[in-house]
This record gives C-alpha cells, sequence and structure tokens, in this order.
C-alpha cells in the first residue's frame, strides 16, 4: 500500500502519493525543525528505488485546498504507513493543520544562482555576521522556494526570513551550490527621515506703483559717519601744582594735525596784515636773541644772593709717626 490511495505506478514515472501530515515533535524529531526534510513511510522508499530517483530526493509539497505549495527534501522513512512528519514552519506555509492531507511528488531542481531573502524584523541585522549564520543554517536544508517563510535559530533566538526570489527558477536547490545571497530591507524596517537644508528665502521686488507712492523717502537711510580722531582733548596739568584755564574745545570746522599746528605757529609768528614775518634763519644753527639774553641778566642781577657761610675751623688732621722714637735697649 503506497500512501492513502494505494496503488502502483508504471516504472519510470514520477512519484506521486498522498498522506496526513503531522508535526515532526510528533515523533520526537526536534532537531528536524531547523531544516525543510520530512519523514516518510518505509514504502516510499521502496517505491522511490524502483522509480530510480535521482539523489538527492527532492518533492514538490502541494495543499491543493489552499492552492499552497513548496519544495522539501527526505530525512528518514521511518513514518507509519499513510502519514508524513514535517517541521511545523512547513505546515504554516501550507495552510495546513494536523492531520491534513498533502500531496507528494517527485521533483528535479537546478542548482540556485541567487537568493534573495527579506527578514521580518530589524533585529536580525544585530547579528554580528548574518551571512555567515545563514550559510550554517541553509546547511540543513535542501531547497528553497518563492514565497517560503524559514525559521532561522541563533542565540536561543528564531528569526523569520521570507524567500522573495531565486534564480534560475522558482524553486531552486542549495546542496553543493556557489549561490549568492541578498537582503532586503526588513519589513519592519523604517527609512529614517531627513532635514531637508533651509532654502534663502528671495524678497521679491515691489510693484511699479508702490515704488512711486514711496517717493524719496523710501531710500535707504545712508549709513553713519565713523567718529573723527582729535589729538590732545585731555585736560593740561602743570608741574608747580597751578591751576590751568581750560582750553577751548577744537570745533569740527577748525583743522586738527599738522596741519592746525601749521597755523598756529604761523599766528604766534605776527603772521597776520600788521606784524611783520621772522628773519629767515640759516640751517643747522641756533640762534639766540638778544633781547632775551639781556632780560636774562636783569633778572639775575635783581634775585637776592643767599648769605655766604662762614668756613668751618677744619678740625685737626691725624698726622703719622709724631711721637718720641724709642729704643729697644731702653
Amino acid at each position: 500500500m503506497f500512501g492513502l490511495f494505494g496503488g502502483h505506478q508504471p516504472f519510470g514515472g514520477t512519484f506521486s502519493q498522498a498522506y496526513r501530515c503531522y508535526p515532526v515533535s510528533f515523533i520526537d524529531k526536534l532537531d528536524a525543525e531547523n531544516g525543510d526534510k520530512i519523514f516518510l513511510p518505509p514504502s516510499a522508499l521502496d517505491r522511490l528505488a524502483s522509480l530510480q530517483i535521482e539523489y538527492p530526493m527532492m518533492f514538490k509539497v502541494e495543499n491543493r485546498r489552499g492552492g499552497r505549495h513548496t519544495h522539501c527534501g527526505v530525512l528518514e522513512f521511518i513514518a507509519d504507513e499513510g502519514l508524513a512528519y514535517m517541521p511545523y514552519w512547513m505546515m504554516q506555509n501550507l495552510l495546513v493543520g494536523e492531520g491534513d492531507i498533502v500531496h507528494l511528488a517527485s521533483a528535479r531542481l537546478p542548482k540556485g544562482q541567487l537568493i534573495k531573502l527579506q527578514p521580518h524584523t530589524k533585529d536580525f541585522l544585530d547579528i554580528s555576521n548574518p551571512k555567515a549564520v545563514l550559510e550554517t543554517t541553509l546547511r540543513s536544508y535542501s531547497c528553497l522556494t518563492v514565497g517560503d517563510c524559514i525559521a532561522l535559530h541563533y542565540n536561543g533566538r528564531r528569526y523569520f526570513i521570507d524567500v522573495i526570489e531565486a534564480k534560475p527558477a522558482e524553486a531552486v536547490s542549495v546542496i553543493e551550490t556557489d549561490c549568492e545571497v541578498d537582503f532586503a530591507p526588513p519589513l519592519d524596517y523604517v527609512e529614517p527621515n531627513r532635514a531637508e537644508p533651509p532654502q534663502d528665502s528671495v524678497p521679491e521686488p515691489a510693484a511699479n506703483g508702490a515704488a512711486d507712492q514711496a517717493g524719496p523717502s523710501s531710500a535707504e537711510p545712508a549709513e553713519e559717519e565713523a567718529p573723527k580722531f582729535t589729538p590732545f582733548v585731555g585736560s593740561a596739568r602743570r608741574l608747580d601744582g597751578r591751576t590751568v584755564a581750560a582750553p577751548a574745545a577744537p570745533s569740527a570746522s577748525q583743522p586738527s594735525g599738522p596741519a592746525a599746528a601749521a597755523a598756529a605757529r604761523a599766528q604766534q609768528g605776527g603772521a597776520g596784515p600788521g606784524s611783520s614775518q621772522a628773519p629767515k634763519r640759516p640751517a643747522g644753527k641756533v640762534v639766540f636773541p638778544a633781547g632775551n639774553r639781556l632780560l636774562a641778566k636783569q633778572q639775575q642781577a635783581a634775585a637776592p644772593k643767599p648769605p655766604e657761610s662762614k668756613p668751618e675751623p677744619e678740625e685737626a688732621k691725624f698726622q703719622a709717626f709724631s711721637g718720641k722714637p724709642r729704643t729697644l735697649k731702653g
């Protein structure tokens, strides 16, 4: 008896049987959850051997009521007749429960060249080397089918991953093949919002009518003139402590600087219309006016003379060797 429907198929055909499916936990094979291999009855092995099915054996599993299908391999032929034990994640993909009927058919799958996977949560990105972990996990798999959701166990946690693309076919073999693996963003991944740089606002030009109404008053105010430097504006002091009359503050109209000093010297020198200019002096010589010397002599003569001090008697000077001579004989 082969499966629920029994009967023999002609040699050289494909293997096709129907079984009631149960999870691998029913036969205490929990390690089989980390893969895609199922358990079939011993009669299936006899039939497969007579049909000369190529190794490794692969099967297409269908839930014809739900319209779902996937592919798998076989691990052992120890199941009871009419029953097939498979990983629970595979039963979830097929939308079948315990005791539901599934149809198996032998299949030949090409070697995979590209597989694109999409994790369900972004926690999968926290794994230090996800590709190495995935490579270790896929050693327990014989094939992958687009639309499957496989379970990856790592560091005490379980990660669900969808197969969203496969090349060169919808279902490919991953046994002894150099397959490229690509990852899509996780289902719960949210692209961070990037703040756009602020755009400089350009003021719009005023209308012609508004500009005419504004008139000259709308012109921009002129820049304030910087304060000018005015030298020697502090208060004067005399060395003898007498008060000095405060000089008049220079007005803005009066010249300052070297020009002002030259003008002051010209006024003091009698540059007016009624005075005569000072005679030119030869360069490199110092000339003292005669009137100034005469005035200095008169002031010196009129000044009272200090009293003459009498010379004090000189103290007796010390004279060396002024005593009487004496001899040693006495």
